[in-house]
């Protein structure tokens, strides 16, 4: 009798344990399917429609250039292509001197190396002060768009103040700086490898 209520209580344990265990598994699973669709969601953002046929996501390719990205970490860049041939890259950056620590970006970039996009992934900046780069303050960011290595000069991609081509944010000087940074060295980082980027088999 003893050893029948060991088996059924052990039998009621183990099935307890397999549905917590299913259970955390589906909730790990559903929240990594979310935040794969908000990711992809950004990325097929700052690449228009007609400059791609080809899954963002998937074509894609790690590399390490902490000198122009920011991180000794690998990271990704996303490639878009139409019809085979290559449109854009989407290159994720690091700006290591943001005033409250690292900021992580998307960088979009055009085959010729025009911007056509910026988004901060991450940051820790001062809500209401060093963020005013975020969509609901200004349009910061979208002014960026159109922009490349030769408009304007890399000599001049920092703030006005400093005898560069962009506005700051009102009482900000160091995030804006930042990210301008770590969008031109983006940019030189794309114009010294773009045909090596689209050539590397995707990871």
């Amino acid at each position: 009798m003893m050893a029948r209520r060991h088996l059924v209580l052990s039998l009621v344990v183990l099935g307890a344990t397999l549905a917590v265990f299913a259970v955390a598994t589906l909730t790990r699973e559903r929240i990594a399917a979310n935040q794969r669709a908000w990711f992809v969601a950004r990325l097929e953002a700052l690449v228009p429609k007609d400059l791609r046929d080809n899954d963002l996501y998937a074509d894609r390719i790690t590399i390490t250039a902490p000198d122009w990205l920011g991180s000794n970490r690998p990271i990704e860049i996303f490639r878009a292509r139409r019809g085979g041939a290559p449109t854009a890259a989407i290159l994720t950056a690091v700006a290591t001197d943001g005033y409250g620590g690292p900021i992580e970006l998307l960088v979009s970039i055009d085959y010729a190396g025009t911007v056509l996009g910026v988004y901060v992934l991450r940051h820790q900046e001062t809500e209401g002060i060093g963020d005013g780069f975020h969509p609901r303050r200004s349009d910061w960011l979208t002014r960026l768009r159109g922009r490349s290595l030769v408009d304007p000069p890399s000599a001049r991609w920092t703030i006005r103040k400093e005898g560069g081509d962009f506005d700051q944010f009102t009482g900000a000087s160091i995030t804006p700086r930042a990210i301008l940074r770590a969008v031109r060295r983006t940019l030189e980082y794309y114009a010294a490898n773009r045909h090596a980027i689209f050539n590397a088999p995707a990871q």
